[in-house]
């Protein structure tokens, strides 16, 4: 089960791709922050539509939650812009290595110390070796924009 979450969950990645490809040239004709209403408007009517149809009836109640949780969607606001501005001047494949670079580095953080409510899973050699690789890789894709 957790190799078939692994594949789903790198197909999404696939649509980050995807996304960011659609976005760069709308925000470039429409503007960021409406490229960024847009992709957020859709899904949310789209999550809608979701939860309308599939959703539990007798979930709790998503006002009882603590607040801290719904910063959520102020990062994915901040992320859908700054991807937008970037991907036309970076390309994509800069772009995704360095939220990558940016995801790993939080990700082995939160892991470490158990933040957000995670169970804590220690920082390893094996894991900062493939921050490093990651690093590496932007690096190297981001020399071919420099030059």
């Amino acid at each position: 089960m957790q190799l078939i979450l692994i594949l789903l969950t790198v197909i999404a990645g696939m649509g980050l791709s995807v996304e960011a490809g659609l976005l760069g040239p709308l925000g470039q004709q429409v503007g960021h922050l409406w490229a960024t209403f847009s992709i957020f408007g859709v899904g949310a009517g789209l999550t809608f539509l979701l939860m309308l149809f599939f959703a539990p009836r007798n979930a709790p109640s998503f006002f009882a939650q603590p607040s801290w949780q719904l910063m959520g969607g102020i990062l994915g606001v901040g992320y859908v812009v700054f991807l937008t501005m970037a991907v036309p001047v970076i390309g994509i494949t800069p772009a995704m290595i360095a939220i990558l670079a940016g995801q790993i580095s939080k990700s082995l953080l939160i892991d470490h110390f158990g933040w957000l409510g995670m169970p804590a899973k220690k920082m390893d050699k094996n894991r900062v070796i493939a921050l490093i690789f990651i690093v590496i890789a932007l690096v190297l894709v981001a020399m071919d924009k420099v030059a």
